[in-house]
């Protein structure tokens, strides 16, 4: 199995990354884990106080529990994968089932943070954008998909989105063997991608 991590800032593009990438490699299949999913679950708190929580620190994140699931792919072992709202800021209860394939993806804006979730991957991978287009993405989405209001996710972008990217994210791209540039033409940049997975793909 070949072990991807995407990172990069929120509103980066790195869905838009893996889904190019799905769509030039000819392989038998690919998972994908976002780390979207594994954030702890805070049920012992009040919608107000998980509301006010900094989502965008590593602490935030359950690394052990994503650990866990990678290494168990890896060893040919499904994995049940919780669920998360970003509606309620808890884990819906809910899981999906996830077999091993031939490639796993690890995805999200804190995967190269980790330095024991580091060790899991063959390939690490930063997708890089500008700031405002990061902005305005992260307003799109949250806005129309996250049910969010306008000002709240500027309140959170200048009180934790920018400070967290700062101190954790950007250096975290010193993690990565290769950075793709998030622009409208960056085929380049996805098909030497590509050609990395299917040749580390023939060693596997």
């Amino acid at each position: 199995m070949l072990v991807i991590g995407i990172a990069g800032g929120t509103g980066s593009g790195k869905t838009t990354v893996v889904d190019k990438i799905l769509q030039q490699l000819d392989i038998e299949g690919m998972n994908i884990l976002s780390q979207d999913n594994y954030y702890h679950d805070n049920q012992n708190l009040t919608l107000t106080e998980r509301e006010a929580l900094n989502y965008d620190h590593p602490k935030s994140i359950d690394f052990e529990l994503l650990i866990k699931h990678v290494k168990a792919l890896k060893n040919n072992e499904p994995i049940e994968q919780p669920i998360y709202s970003f509606v309620t800021h808890s884990r819906t209860g809910d899981h999906v089932t996830v077999e091993p394939k031939n490639v796993l993806v690890v995805e999200g804006i804190l995967v190269l943070t980790n330095k024991e979730l580091l060790k899991e991957f063959d390939l690490k991978v930063f997708v890089h954008a500008d700031s405002d287009e990061r902005l305005i993405r992260r307003i799109r989405r949250d806005t129309q998909e996250r049910g969010r209001d306008l000002s709240e996710v500027l309140h959170r972008y200048q009180t934790t989105l920018k400070p967290m990217h700062q101190e954790f994210i950007e250096p975290s791209k010193n993690e990565a063997d290769l950075i793709i540039p998030n622009m409208k033409q960056n085929s380049v940049a996805i098909d030497f991608l590509t050609t990395v997975i299917k040749n580390s793909l023939r060693k596997h």
